[in-house]
C-alpha cells in the first residue's frame, strides 16, 4: 500500500471531491479515504423502478452560480433549467386556496420577523405568532429547510443562506448523486470501505490510522459530517477540542424521503407538485411524476422525517399513503405500491441530513472550516458561511481546504520540504 502522499481527504462526499479535484488541478498527490463502500456521502442516486432517484440532495440550488452545473456541463450530464415542479401545484387535489395563500402569507411573515429575531435571542421559534393558525405549516416548512423545529434553528443562520440564495433551482436528468460520484479525477488513489479511525500529526506531517494499516502524509483534508465529527467515530490529535464543540454547534438535521411507484394508469400530472394536510407540522412535500417518471417522491423535514427515524419505513409508507389518499381521493390507495425509504439518520457514516446552527451559534461554522497546525484542514457543507446545507456549499468548502492546504505545502517547500507543483491558473472544475 503506498503510504506518502501529499493530501489525505477523509470522506468521499462532494467536499471530499472538491478537494480531489482542486488538487489534482495543481498536482498534488491526494488519496481519498471514504468509510461506505460508495462515493458521493449525502450526494446518492439509486436506480429503483428503473429511475435514477436522488435519494440524497438532488436540486442544482442557485444554479446560476452552482459549481457542479460547471462540472455537469464539461462531463455531458444534461442540466435541466426548467422550474421546478413546486412551482405548479397539481391540478387535480383537493385544494383550499384561500388557505393556501393564508399559509403561505403566515410563512413569509415569518420571514420577515426573523430579522429582529437574529439582532436578539436568534431563536426562530420566537418569530412565530403567538397562537397563529398557520404555525404547524411553518413549521413543516421550516422543517424541510433546516431539518429541526424552530426552537432549535439560529435565525441569523436561517437568513445568511436565504439572503444568498439566487432562487435558481435546476435539476439534473441523471441524478446528482451519479455526477459526483463521477467527478473523483483518475490521478486520485480512492480507497471505499475505509472508515478513518485515528488522525495525528508527526513531525513532518500526519498519520491516518485505519484497519487497514497507517497511512502518512504531509496534510490532511477532512470532510466528514458534523455528526461524525462531533462523535468519537474518529480520534483527532490534542487540542482539536474547540473544532469538535463548533460540530456539535452545528447539528444535522432529519430530512428523509419516501418513494411510491404509481402501478397503473392514473390522472396524475407529470412534474407536479403536492402538499399535505397544511395544518400539520409532519406533513410532506410530494413530486408527483418528476421527469415524467411514474413515481411520487414524499419529502418529509423535521417532526415528518422523525416518523421515519423512529418508526421504521412501514410508518412513513403509511403516513404518506393516507396524506395522498386525503388529496387524491380513496382511489389512490389501489394505484400506489411502496419503493424506497431513506433512513439518513440511521447511517452511521453520516448521520442525518444536514448542518443547521443552533441559536447563538452560526460563528460555529466559521470556527469549523478554520486550519489546525497548517496540517489538518476542514472541509463540508457545515464549514461553508452561506452555502451551507447544499453540494454546491460542500464542493466550494472542499475548494477552500484544497487551497489552504496547497498555500501551507508551499510554505514547507520554501523552507526546504518538498511539496506539490503548484500550477497557476488551474480550476478545480476543469
Amino acid at each position: 500500500m503506498h503510504s506518502e502522499y501529499d493530501v489525505i481527504i477523509v470522506g468521499g462526499g462532494a467536499a471530499g471531491i472538491g478537494a480531489a479535484r482542486r488538487l489534482a488541478a495543481n498536482g498534488a498527490s491526494a488519496l481519498l479515504l471514504e468509510a461506505s463502500s460508495r462515493l458521493g456521502g449525502r450526494a446518492f442516486t439509486q436506480d429503483l423502478g428503473g429511475y435514477p432517484l436522488d435519494l440524497g440532495c438532488e436540486w442544482l440550488h442557485s444554479g446560476d452560480r452552482n459549481a457542479w452545473v460547471g462540472i455537469a456541463e464539461a462531463s455531458g450530464f444534461p442540466v435541466d433549467r426548467s422550474d421546478p415542479p413546486w412551482a405548479q401545484a397539481h391540478p387535480a387535489t383537493a385544494r383550499n386556496e384561500d388557505d393556501e395563500q393564508a399559509a403561505r402569507r403566515a410563512f413569509g411573515d415569518w420571514e420577515e420577523r426573523l430579522r429582529p429575531v437574529a439582532r436578539g435571542s436568534d431563536r426562530a421559534s420566537d418569530a412565530l405568532e403567538l397562537g397563529g393558525e398557520w404555525n404547524a405549516y411553518v413549521r413543516a416548512i421550516a422543517g424541510f429547510m433546516s431539518g429541526l423545529a424552530p426552537e432549535r434553528i439560529s435565525a441569523s443562520d436561517y437568513l445568511a443562506y436565504d439572503d444568498a440564495s439566487t432562487g435558481k433551482n435546476w435539476n439534473l436528468p441523471l441524478g446528482y448523486g451519479t455526477l459526483v460520484a463521477a467527478s473523483l479525477p483518475s490521478s486520485t488513489a480512492l480507497r471505499l470501505a475505509t472508515p478513518a479511525e485515528r488522525i495525528d500529526l508527526t513531525a513532518d506531517g500526519v498519520a491516518v490510522a485505519t484497519r487497514a494499516g497507517t497511512l502518512r502524509a504531509k496534510a490532511v483534508i477532512l470532510t466528514v459530517s458534523t455528526a461524525v465529527l462531533a462523535g468519537e467515530a474518529i480520534r483527532l490529535p490534542p487540542g482539536t477540542e474547540p473544532w469538535r464543540e463548533a460540530a456539535a454547534a452545528l447539528p444535522l438535521g432529519r430530512n428523509e424521503k419516501v418513494f411510491l411507484e404509481i402501478g397503473r394508469d392514473t390522472a396524475f400530472e407529470a412534474d407536479s407538485h403536492a402538499y399535505g394536510n397544511l395544518r400539520d407540522a409532519r406533513s410532506a412535500a410530494y413530486s408527483i411524476r418528476p421527469n415524467g417518471w411514474p413515481v411520487i417522491e414524499a419529502f418529509l423535514g423535521g417532526e415528518g422525517a422523525r416518523i421515519l427515524e423512529e418508526e421504521g419505513p412501514a410508518a412513513g409508507f403509511a403516513f404518506v399513503s393516507a396524506e395522498l389518499t386525503g388529496l387524491f381521493g380513496g382511489d389512490v390507495a389501489s394505484a400506489i405500491r411502496p419503493l424506497a425509504a431513506t433512513s439518513w439518520s440511521r447511517v452511521a457514516s453520516i448521520g442525518g441530513a444536514y448542518s443547521c446552527a443552533l441559536p447563538g451559534q452560526s460563528h460555529a461554522r466559521a470556527r469549523l472550516a478554520r486550519p489546525f497546525e497548517d496540517r489538518l484542514f476542514f472541509a463540508g457543507e457545515a464549514t461553508h458561511p452561506f452555502d451551507f446545507t447544499t453540494a454546491h456549499g460542500a464542493h466550494d468548502s472542499g475548494v477552500r481546504a484544497a487551497d489552504e492546504a496547497l498555500a501551507a505545502l508551499q510554505g514547507r517547500d520554501r523552507h526546504g520540504l518538498r511539496g506539490p507543483r503548484i500550477v497557476a491558473g488551474t480550476h478545480a472544475t476543469r
